[in-house]
């Protein structure tokens, strides 16, 4: 057991048997010029060149206010002596037009409360994943020498032609049938419209009966849903989260004037869905130039990442992230800077990771950037069962899972 691992487990111990906090800290919050809220949290003994971890959130369409998460590991990672900061992100949904300035901010807001930090890990997860990505190449913040990210939408903006496939997808599968009906289509919903989420649901029940037991579907709605699903290749129980994202998230991506401004970035012209009914029938669109590198310029990785070690997790039956970013992903980047564990699930989940398999990830991470070998998914998984015992498994790390290719699932433009 190297002297990361031990130090976690002496922390753990630790936590068990006096509760947290397990150090005592300093906090900070503030706003800064381009509008994001942050916060900032220095244990004590924290001195000028020791390590500052960022904690970078997922997507979330709620008003921009005061942060309240520094992220499921702040606890052990101040513990360990880390400063910890998180940003709110000046913007909502997609924040990648603005994020990778709203962390070189926080940096910023932190220098000037704590002083100026040494090594920084950055993490995140889910939409945070692309943060974290995307400020490796853009945020031009000093000192980076890891990247920890969970469940990341790390092929970042490709993300979206998987949306938009689903969103016209659904159209071509259920517009004739009554009261199945979504309004805005290709560009989501207008600022204007009364619509709201559980509207959304209802449609897509009507259109599927995926909300009712199977035996009170229609015949009409189980065709629908199987067609439906095997066309997205999205598990059942995500229907609905994926029907929300593609209907809400794509109308702010779209009308947000400091993002796509209105303007179609989407297209799915030549795309071939592999249903002759439905290549016939589902609505074809062709993106404007501008727009689309606008958006593919916040952001789509080029793997331009320097020495960063990074150390990347995801469960394999994603329905909303889907794994397949990891294959994109290790594509752009050189294999000796990126570790990629896929945890096999029963049932499938959006970053349903057990505190074991994190706590794993983060001690691979943290002994790469302090100049220990490259981690194997193996490694991490004796880690996490090493771990089990104190935080709760289960550990599912597969050292021999394939990551399938993301043009499986997102069909290339």
């Amino acid at each position: 057991m190297h002297r990361k691992l031990m130090a976690i487990v002496a922390v753990a111990i630790l936590a068990t048997l006096l509760g947290p906090p397990l150090a005592a800290q300093a906090e900070f919050t503030g706003t800064t010029a381009g509008g994001a809220h942050y916060k900032i949290a220095v244990p004590d003994g924290w001195a000028s060149g020791d390590g500052l971890v960022i904690w970078n959130h997922g997507f979330s369409l709620s008003p921009i206010g005061p942060v309240d998460d520094l992220g499921p590991l702040a606890e052990l990672q101040l513990a360990q002596g880390f400063a910890v900061a998180a940003s709110s992100y000046r913007q909502t949904g997609w924040a990648l037009f603005k994020s990778s300035k709203d962390l070189r901010a926080l940096v910023s807001a932190f220098k000037g409360h704590a002083g100026a930090p040494g090594p920084i890990i950055l993490t995140g997860a889910s939409l945070g994943g692309a943060v974290t990505v995307a400020a490796l190449e853009q945020a031009k913040i000093a000192d980076v020498v890891a990247a920890y990210t969970f469940c990341g939408a790390v092929a970042g903006s490709r993300n979206w032609d998987g949306a938009f496939d689903i969103r016209l997808l659904y159209d071509a599968v259920c517009r004739d049938v009554p009261d199945a009906a979504i309004a805005g289509g290709r560009t989501g919903l207008e600022k204007s419209s009364a619509l709201g989420p559980s509207d959304v649901a209802s449609s897509v029940n009507a259109c599927t009966g995926v909300d009712l037991p199977k035996r009170r579907r229609s015949k009409e709605q189980k065709e629908n849903l199987a067609r439906l699903l095997a066309l997205t290749g999205l598990p059942e129980g995500f229907l609905q989260t994926d029907m929300w994202y593609v209907t809400f998230g794509m109308s702010n991506l779209f009308y947000d004037r400091g993002k796509l401004r209105g303007k179609q970035a989407l297209g799915n012209e030549n795309v071939d869905y592999g249903d002759a009914a439905v290549d016939a029938s589902i609505e074809r669109v062709k993106a404007r130039k501008g727009p689309a590198r606008r958006l593919a310029r916040n952001f789509t990785p080029k793997g331009k990442i320097g020495d960063v070690k990074i150390v990347n997790l995801h469960t394999d039956k994603d329905g909303l992230v889907i794994v397949e970013n990891q294959s994109e992903y290790a594509s752009v980047v050189p294999a000796e800077n990126l570790t990629v564990a896929v945890a096999v699930e029963k049932q499938p989940s959006h970053c349903g990771f057990s505190v074991a398999e994190v706590a794993a990830g983060w001690d691979a991470t943290t002994n790469w950037a302090a100049g220990g070998a490259q981690p194997t998914v193996a490694e991490m998984q004796a880690t996490c069962e090493a771990l089990a015992g104190i935080f709760g498994g289960p550990c599912r790390f597969d050292p021999d899972f394939v990551i399938p290719d993301m043009d499986g699932r997102v069909r290339p433009r």
